[in-house]
Parts: C-alpha cells; sequence; structure tokens
C-alpha cells in the first residue's frame, strides 16, 4: 500500500472516530458503510481511483464484454420503439454507469439495429468516473456519428417515461447489520476498540422493521444478517417517479426464502479490494469497496406497492440466453477463427456459468404504464407477490 493510500484510509479512519467519539460512541453500521463509500473525497466511490476493470478492485459483466449490453437492447428496444410511436423521446437513465462501457455497447448495438435513440442519462456521484464516461461516450458518438444527447444528471427526474437501468448498484447501497441474541434481533453498530472499528451490540430492531422471515424463533444464537432500508426507499423513490417505461438491473443477491435461510449465519458483508474478497468490513475505509447482497422479494413487493404492472426476476444466465446472447456472439464473429472467438467465448462462459455470474448475479424488472409487448422471458418464482409477475 502506497504512502498515499495510507494517508487517505487514516484521513477517514480520524473523521470516523470523531463522528463515533462526539456521539454515544457507536455508530449504526449504515453511516459506516455511508462514509466509507461516499464520504466526499475520501469514500471509495467519491475520490479518485481506479476502481473497475484489471487494474481495480473488481470486474463486472460490462466490462467482461460488450455483448452484455448488446443482450440488454433486446429488452430495451421494444419500450424505446413504444415511446417513439407514442410520439415521446426514446430515452434511457442509467445510474451508477461505471466506466461507460455499458452505455458504450447499448449505444453501438441501437446504432447498428438502425435505431435513434433521443437520450441517454446518466446518475453518477464518482467525479473520475464522470470524466472517463465522458470521455468515452464522446469517442463512441464521433466514431458512429450519433446524434443522441448525453446528459449527467444530479438528481432523479420526477416522472420520467423511458428505459432505467442500473448494473451492480443496488449491492452498495448502504445496509444496517443485525445480530440474533437473546431471543431478540438487535442493531450491530460501530464502535472503536483499542484504536480499532469493530462491532458493537446495539437496541433492539423495532419488530416492524424486520422482514417477515425474521418474525420467528427459528435462528440461532449470533446469526447475523442485514436489513435494506436505504435500498428499498431507493427503489420505491425509482418507481415512484417512473411514470411509464422499464427499470431493469443486474446484481447479485437472493429472494428472501435465501437470504434469510436458517443456514446463512454470517451474513452477506463483504469488501473488495484488488480483485481479492475480504470478510472484514473494516479493512482499509475508504479503498475497499463494501458491498452486501440484494434480498430481491422485498425489492419487487416495493414495486409492486408503487403500481408497478409487472415484476421480472430470473438469474442472469437464463435472461441473457432468451436475450439472444449466443446470436448475437454468433453475429460478431466467425467461431471457426479461433484467435477472434476464443475471448468472445471466455467471455461468455463467465457471464453465463453457474460457478462464475450465471446463477448467483440476477435480472430484475418491472414495467409501469407499457401497454406492449416484450421478449417473453423464463421466470423464477417470488412467493407471496401479487401481480401477474412477468414482463
Amino acid at each position: 500500500m502506497s504512502s498515499l493510500e495510507t494517508e487517505h484510509t487514516a484521513l477517514l479512519y480520524q473523521k470516523m472516530a470523531t463522528e463515533i467519539a462526539s456521539g454515544s460512541g457507536q455508530m449504526p453500521f449504515s453511516r459506516y458503510m455511508e462514509m466509507a463509500l461516499y464520504e466526499p473525497g475520501m469514500g471509495y466511490y467519491s475520490a479518485g481511483a481506479h476502481k473497475l476493470g484489471i487494474g481495480g478492485d473488481f470486474t463486472t459483466a460490462p466490462e467482461l464484454s460488450p455483448l452484455f449490453g448488446a443482450a440488454i437492447v433486446s429488452t430495451l428496444l421494444p419500450v424505446l420503439e413504444a415511446l417513439k410511436a407514442k410520439g415521446l423521446p426514446a430515452q434511457i437513465l442509467e445510474f451508477g454507469a461505471g466506466t461507460g462501457k455499458l452505455a458504450q455497447s447499448i449505444l453501438k448495438r441501437l446504432h447498428d439495429l438502425g435505431f435513434a435513440l433521443d437520450r441517454y442519462q446518466i446518475i453518477e456521484i464518482s467525479p473520475d468516473l464522470t470524466q472517463r464516461q465522458q470521455k468515452r461516450l464522446g469517442s463512441i458518438s464521433a466514431e458512429l456519428g450519433l446524434t443522441t444527447e448525453c446528459q449527467w444528471l444530479s438528481a432523479l427526474p420526477e416522472q420520467f417515461k423511458g428505459v432505467m437501468i442500473a448494473n451492480e448498484v443496488i449491492d452498495a447501497i448502504p445496509c444496517d447489520a443485525i445480530v440474533y441474541q437473546d431471543g431478540f434481533w438487535h442493531w450491530q453498530n460501530v464502535c472503536l476498540h483499542e484504536g480499532q472499528l469493530t462491532w458493537q451490540t446495539g437496541a433492539p430492531v423495532p419488530q416492524d422493521l424486520l422482514p417477515e422471515p425474521l418474525r420467528v424463533d427459528s435462528y440461532s444464537e449470533g446469526y447475523v444478517s442485514e436489513l435494506h432500508l436505504q435500498a428499498n426507499s431507493w427503489l420505491r423513490q425509482i418507481a415512484k417517479q417512473l411514470d411509464m417505461g422499464l427499470f431493469l438491473t443486474f446484481d447479485y443477491g437472493f429472494p428472501e426464502s435465501e437470504y434469510y435461510h436458517p443456514q446463512r449465519i454470517e451474513g452477506t458483508l463483504m469488501a473488495h479490494h484488488r480483485h481479492h474478497a475480504i470478510q472484514d468490513p473494516f479493512y482499509l475505509p475508504g479503498l475497499c469497496d463494501i458491498t452486501t447482497h440484494v434480498e430481491w422479494s422485498q425489492i419487487a413487493r416495493n414495486a409492486l406497492d408503487e403500481n408497478a404492472d409487472d415484476v421480472y426476476l430470473t438469474n442472469q444466465a437464463a435472461y441473457l440466453l432468451d436475450a439472444g446472447i449466443g446470436e448475437i456472439a454468433l453475429e460478431s464473429a466467425d467461431p471457426s477463427n479461433p484467435e477472434v472467438f476464443l475471448p468472445i467465448s471466455n467471455a461468455l462462459q463467465k457471464l453465463l456459468s453457474e460457478a462464475e455470474m450465471g446463477e448467483l448475479f440476477k435480472a430484475f424488472a418491472f414495467s409501469k404504464n407499457l401497454h406492449t409487448l416484450l421478449p417473453g422471458y423464463s421466470l423464477e418464482d417470488l412467493p407471496g407477490l401479487r401481480g401477474r409477475n412477468r414482463l
């Protein structure tokens, strides 16, 4: 670790320590995660650092292959065409666009299919990633002669009509940690002990904040998990502001029956640093990504509570295969040319394999006021959800 990195994490640690000391001697884990990831100038996503790709801390699906974004277009295009047919602008809004590779591959695929997208908007909190996105999208627009207007927004538009997409965004929304002790769920807070950040058991969690599976006495002493209050609030806001169109996201996670399974005793929190998974969320604050798996059942309920027409959930492999990623791969390269096709095949393996991203990563979507047919997909059942449960 460089001296600059040491200084960086030390400054953030000191700010955390000051806040803990000025309060009750502890802080909610959600506040710690918020500071570690988003503290201005110090947090993982708000300070300048190379986070994505081979030289970063993790690699996302769009970084692996442009085929990921090209396949997504199979879902987006019918919605965009329906907007055009109504005399509305065909527009996409992406949350947390990373290096811009997903946007680039979507724009190129739409161009190849002869569709003129009116507007591509991005909400991005990282200044350095914003610069990388602007450079990349400026280059692809000039190369292809695109007329698409690219915009960077600071807030969610109201009454949005169009497509909203997010890749690996929900997992980075701060969550609360909880622990089961003496027959009750308690907050797991963050305190200082002998100069180190560590856990401290807090007050009992109010019953009305607990999801249904946690309201039964079937968990072992010391079982830890997470509550996703901020993620659920974020999704509800998205669903409320989507006036007509589609929301599509990809992330790793489970429906509640798996998420809160009695054998998942250590929860799902983890950190990432230089392509290594780290179990200790207090390791190098500000230099590590901190994530938690998504609990999809409540995410879906939030969408339905905000009048979504349908919700859709399946694993990433099933979604991409149904979206035609195999056919698109054959369009892009000749399989008889191993030098060209082998890298494509390797990327497909990572995207689709059950041992890689194919099963753990999920595709989740909901539609709203959208009276048009979309490509048919297979669907995993989400027990207890009303609605038709498919797009």
